[in-house]
């Protein structure tokens, strides 16, 4: 590995904390690769020999769970993903034409970096943000509502160095580093920046509220006294009598001339 002594020396104290959150080390990888692509700023062959290294896998077996999961970059990625939900909601809102806009003006595509190494512009299946759709993120901080031309002017004000400002959720984007070490595990303080769901999100609930509806109570509250849930037929009740169709009475063992074979 090339990292340096001071660098090695944090990795190594930053990766004994991981560790020890686990009673298997190797379940401690997943943060881990957060924790390498935090210095190296993507999955570096480095990254993948230390994580190997510590927690006495193979490259290989890292390698496989890196190249799984689209959060973990196996290139120099940019200080801030962009990333465009395309999926059936947000597409239909105005997602795809977000994208196309950012692609012509960026002048890069799916999982490339602009020339300057600030954005790194993606695709993204779902941000798990339909009722504010179409939906963008900056290293998972989310912007709603969007339409080519706000989402145009985050990227130049990205771009220039101003603090951008994410819709809901922290104060502002932090860097793809920055973030990654959060997702290592490692908190920056400001899990409780921002404010309560939106409206969007709370919709359903206050139309619940104002109609006085519930939910339906479990299928165990909801069973007989003698103990068979309602609308199931208790013994004796709707069952086959001995020798109709379905009984146990009808039923026999499967012959060798009944599976198509020879007695």
């Amino acid at each position: 590995m090339t990292y340096d002594a001071s660098t090695l020396a944090s990795l190594r104290s930053d990766a004994e904390a991981i560790v020890a959150r686990y009673p298997d080390p190797r379940s401690g990888l997943l943060p881990m690769l957060h924790l390498v692509q935090s210095v190296d700023g993507y999955v570096s062959p480095d990254g993948i020999r230390f994580c190997a290294e510590r927690l006495e896998l193979t490259p290989a077996e890292v390698s496989a769970v890196a190249t799984f999961y689209t959060q973990y970059k196996r290139h120099p990625n940019g200080t801030y993903t962009v990333g465009v939900c395309t999926n059936t909601l947000c597409a239909i809102m105005g997602g795809d034409a977000i994208f196309d806009e950012l692609s012509e003006h960026l002048g890069v595509g799916h999982d490339e970096t602009t020339d300057d190494g600030a954005i790194t512009l993606e695709r993204v299946e779902c941000n798990a943000a339909c009722d504010y759709a179409p939906v963008m993120m900056v290293n998972w901080e989310f912007f709603d509502n969007q339409t080519p031309e706000s989402a145009t002017a985050v990227v130049d004000d990205l771009q220039a160095g101003m603090p951008v400002a994410p819709t809901r959720g922290a104060h502002s984007v932090c860097s793809f580093k920055a973030m990654s070490r959060v997702l290592a595990g490692f908190p920056d303080g400001r899990a409780n920046e921002g404010g309560l769901a939106g409206a969007p999100t709370l919709a359903g609930l206050k139309v619940a509220r104002e109609n006085g509806w519930t939910a339906p109570a479990p299928l165990a509250a909801a069973a007989g006294a003698d103990g068979t849930a309602e609308g199931t037929p208790a013994a004796g009740e709707g069952t086959p009598a001995a020798g109709e169709p379905g009984s146990s009475a009808e039923r026999k063992p499967l012959t060798p001339t009944d599976k198509g074979g020879s007695k």
